[in-house]
Formats: structure tokens, C-alpha cells, sequence
């Protein structure tokens, strides 16, 4: 069986960089704001504050983005920015798609449940389309990896 990535495609890559870059612009316009016009001496911890939330959200959004999953015969080798994590076939016992509702819309990801241990979002998989034909191709290739592999 060969082995599979599940990522972003450079498309869906590139659209999300753009509200990346839309949010960080917005996040540089507050910080630029506040410290331009508030004369407070506290001023420079709101600063410093919203400085160090913009990188927390920046390096977030890079995990999101560049975030994959190598589909092994051993099982999931999740890759992201921030750590590297593998997960035998033997302790999955289901995929699902999970939605969240926020104020932007309604998102779906894939999640790898465990029979053991906590349940992990795949990288790759996040996404705000209803009916989103590439989820649910990443949802059979992932189903049927972990089927041969079991043996079922």
C-alpha cells in the first residue's frame, strides 16, 4: 500500500493566507492604533500584550496551514509546525467529521477518535464549505487506508 499525505492543496493554501493576512493586518492596525493615541503609562502592557496575541495567532494559523497527515501502513503520522505524533491503525477506532458553529459560518474538520487517549483534529482537513467534496475525499482515503490495514 503506498503512502498518502492529507494537506491543504495549494488553492485552499493560498485562500487561507489571505484571511491570514487580513487578520494580521487588522491585529497591526489596533496595536499601531493604541500605542499612537492612548497616553496612559500602562499603554505599553496592552501593547506588548496584543504584540505577543498576534504571534500566538500567527504561528496558528502556520500550524493550520501547513499541518499534514502521512498515511502509513504502520498508521497516521500527524505533521505540523509544532510537533511530530504517530498514531498506530490499532488505536483508531473511528474517523469522523466534526462541525463547529462560530460567527464566520459553520466549519467541518476531520477527527481521528481514539480508543485510547484523547481524540486529534487531522491537519488539513478544516474547512467552511457545506458539502465539501475534498473532505469527503480525504474522509474515504483515510477510511480505506485504515481498513486494508486492519485488515477489514
Amino acid at each position: 500500500m503506498p503512502e498518502a499525505w492529507i494537506g491543504f492543496n495549494s488553492r485552499d493554501r493560498q485562500r487561507l493566507w489571505w484571511r491570514t493576512c487580513i487578520l494580521a493586518s487588522a491585529l497591526v492596525g489596533v496595536i499601531v492604533t493604541m500605542s499612537l493615541t492612548t497616553h496612559e503609562p500602562g499603554k505599553w502592557w496592552w501593547v506588548g500584550g496584543m504584540g505577543a496575541f498576534s504571534v500566538v495567532v500567527l504561528l496558528s494559523t502556520i500550524n493550520v496551514i501547513y499541518g499534514q497527515v502521512l498515511l502509513t501502513t504502520k498508521g497516521l503520522e500527524f505533521r505540523t509546525f509544532v510537533s511530530r505524533r504517530v498514531v498506530p491503525w490499532s488505536e483508531v477506532a473511528r474517523i469522523e467529521e466534526r462541525q463547529r458553529v462560530s460567527r464566520s459560518g459553520t466549519w467541518s474538520e476531520l477527527r481521528v477518535i481514539r480508543a485510547h487517549g484523547r481524540s486529534l483534529t487531522l491537519p488539513g482537513t478544516l474547512t467552511n464549505r457545506v458539502m465539501d467534496a475534498e473532505l469527503q475525499r480525504k474522509q474515504a482515503v483515510i477510511q480505506e487506508r485504515w481498513s486494508l490495514a486492519i485488515g477489514g
